[in-house]
């Protein structure tokens, strides 16, 4: 009788191997190619990508991803990693692993090594609570090219979100109340990584799955001011607004001096949350004004997130 082996895997975006110029500029090259991060005509993106961005981009890059390197390499790619062993120890009986996007350890690799460690089911997590055809997608794109000329192939499950789910919700709640009882704050700012327009115009659920979360979270905690909005903007174009640093600026003269900030899209940390919101944009708002800046971080290596994630796997 053949006994089936399931195999779990976990998908973050990438990270570059190291805080240098080169790998900066291999690991953009990988992610920027890619026609569901930037959908435009490739006559038109190509050009502009090997002929501006990757020569001006990687080394402003580099010195950012430098400020928040460790010894073990990226925050993405240590709590990514962690996510997989915590799991692993809660389900022994199967074979889990983690992969990104784009980088090291890639999707196709990890799949074929799952492979040759005697899987026959195949779940895929991706690590984003809520669905986009620029993050979701390229994982179901790859998992597909995988299996695109295999004579065998085994039984294929994709998480596709998990904006909703009651144990995510519930320790975003948790979190905030945490920090309510401890400071008094004029307003809670849930800040969610942007996508153009256009992505939304296409049938893109990313934005109303956004709000869902936002709006589920505060039904946990009851009555408090708080307002959503849009970082991380990239190239031309129209994005998803209000944009977190222009959110930012802009609170101290509305009399919001003390503000908690959480980003319930990011399940670890990375650039996006340590340099870009914990730095770059508490900056801003102290430059202009503003007195407390909390900063509530991902859920990392939260042994509380690994319970949801197993859960997530066993209710699919």
């Amino acid at each position: 009788m053949l006994l089936l082996k399931k195999g779990i895997l976990l998908v973050n975006l990438g990270t570059p191997e190291s805080p240098t110029p080169e790998a900066v500029k291999k690991y953009l090259a990988e992610f920027l190619s890619d026609r569901r991060v930037i959908n435009w005509p490739r006559s038109l993106w190509l050009p502009i990508l090997h002929g501006i961005v990757l020569q001006v981009r990687p080394k402003k890059s580099a010195r950012a991803y430098k400020k928040i390197w460790r010894e073990e390499g990226s925050p993405l790619w240590i709590y990514t990693k962690k996510q997989a062993e915590l799991l692993q120890l809660r389900m022994p009986n199967t074979i889990v692993r983690f992969a990104m996007t784009y980088g090291r350890p890639g999707i196709q690799e990890t799949i074929y090594e799952m492979k040759q460690a005697g899987m026959t089911e195949l779940f895929v997590l991706p690590l984003y609570p809520q669905y986009s055809e620029t993050t979701v997608a390229p994982i179901c794109d790859q998992v597909s090219q995988v299996y695109k000329s295999a004579a065998e192939i085994p039984d294929i499950k994709i998480s596709s979100s998990f904006y909703d789910h009651e144990g995510y919700l519930q320790l975003l709640a948790n979190t905030i109340k945490r920090c309510l009882t401890e400071k008094s704050f004029d307003m809670i700012l849930f800040s969610y990584h942007g996508i153009p327009v256009s992505t939304i115009e296409r049938g893109d659920p990313y934005e109303e799955q956004c709000k869902i979360t936002t709006q589920k979270v505060m039904e946990r905690i009851g009555d408090h001011p708080y307002t959503h909005s849009y970082q991380s903007k990239f190239g031309p174009g129209q994005w998803l607004t209000p944009m977190t640093c222009e959110t930012l600026k802009a609170f101290p003269s509305q009399n919001i001096k003390k503000v908690l900030v959480i980003t319930p899209g990011f399940v670890a940390d990375c650039l996006e949350t340590i340099e870009e919101i914990n730095e770059e944009n508490r900056t801003y708002f102290m430059e202009n004004g503003g007195e407390v800046f909390e900063y509530i971080q991902p859920f990392n290596e939260s042994t509380e997130f690994t319970e949801i994630l197993q859960s997530i796997i066993e209710i699919k």
